[in-house]
């Protein structure tokens, strides 16, 4: 864990990075697709170290997937907050649970993501010791997909016109 010790304010940073590629590169210029960013705006649950490398491998999904992502103090149509669990299975292996809330601007959740996967175990007395840079990635390109779809199916019910009424 020692190894993903970056402060967990990387993201922002990761974030403002991305959004410097060229529409062929990461294609934050094109925005999210519900055209507002999403902010994380916390991730509980999970050690520091995890948490820090769970918000790059987080950026990286998003910025794939051409979500705008911000960092906190920054406006964000959708901001999200989540939580993480690894405990033993009964199996003798590791779950790790997750659960991202989206709020929409009037602070009501509007989609809620869940999953959990097997991860390797490596201690008894620690189940996070268990989770690699494989399994956080796995994790974030599951979360993305699942707030990319949330995303594109907002902007499809939002009304880019008034509609006008048909006579007769």
């Amino acid at each position: 864990m020692a190894r993903w010790g970056l402060p967990f304010f990387a993201v922002p940073v990761a974030c403002a990075m991305a959004s410097c590629q060229s529409a062929g590169g990461f294609g934050f210029s094109q925005g999210s697709p519900a055209g507002k960013p999403i902010a994380f705006e916390s991730i509980e649950g999970a050690p520091p170290a995890v948490r820090t490398a769970l918000a790059g491998e987080l950026a990286s999904a998003a910025s794939a997937r051409q979500i705008e992502l911000v960092g906190n103090g920054v406006e964000a149509r959708y901001p999200v907050w989540g939580y993480l669990t690894a405990e033993p299975s009964s199996d003798g292996g590791t779950t790790l649970a997750f659960v991202w809330d989206v709020f929409d601007s009037q602070q009501r959740r509007a989609q809620r993501v869940t999953g959990s996967s097997p991860i390797k175990s490596v201690s008894k007395k620690n189940p996070w010791d268990g989770l690699d840079k494989e399994a956080l990635a796995r994790l974030a390109a599951r979360s993305m997909d699942e707030i990319a779809s949330f995303l594109a199916a907002a902007a499809a019910n939002v009304p880019t016109e008034p509609a006008e009424a048909s006579e007769g």
